[in-house]
């Protein structure tokens, strides 16, 4: 019987340049959007995992929000940004210009996050408030919802969490 083989252990930027030999650019074919955000630090969290997958951010035009993102971007790399003025009007223009616009939401059609399929064009991804969701007339803006079965107490993950589940199922990444 042969030995196992040793593992090798590659260093960080052996791997680095391995995984991405060039800037992995933002070409605005997945967008993540949370659109009602409450908490800054999700925001940072969201803009990390953009950039991981190649995504852009859409977020609402609020002061404390350019703050957020700044401390939240520890990459301080430049990162692909949408400002949203009005969230239900850029929802429906998304609709209008082709984009496939998929919610994070509970509802009576949402399908299960293993039924999600990789993006084939550009979609946007909607995250509502971490309290109340993605608001009703927002729903209404929807071609898809998807949920994330939980086993625990709990009712919902974190925006962030939910938010970064979805998108890198979206991008083909798990």
């Amino acid at each position: 019987m042969n030995a196992p083989r040793p593992m090798w252990v590659r260093t960080r930027t052996e791997l680095r340049d391995v995984r991405r030999r060039r800037p992995n650019p933002c070409l605005d074919h997945l967008v993540i959007a949370p659109l009602w955000p409450k908490y800054g630090v999700n925001l940072g969290t969201l803009l990390r995992t953009s950039d991981a997958v190649g995504a852009c951010l859409a977020v609402p035009r609020k002061p404390w929000i350019r703050d957020a993102l700044a401390k939240g971007n520890t990459l301080r790399q430049p990162s692909c940004v949408h400002w949203v003025n009005e969230p239900l009007a850029w929802l429906a223009a998304q609709r209008i210009a082709g984009s496939h616009v998929i919610g994070v939401e509970l509802t009576d059609e949402s399908i299960r996050l293993v039924e999600l399929r990789p993006a084939r064009r550009r979609t946007v991804v909607v995250l509502g408030h971490e309290s109340d969701g993605i608001p009703p007339e927002a729903t209404e803006l929807l071609d898809m919802a998807v949920e994330i079965p939980m086993l625990g107490t709990g009712q919902s993950l974190n925006m962030a969490v939910a938010g970064s589940l979805v998108v890198y199922k979206l991008a083909g990444l798990v």
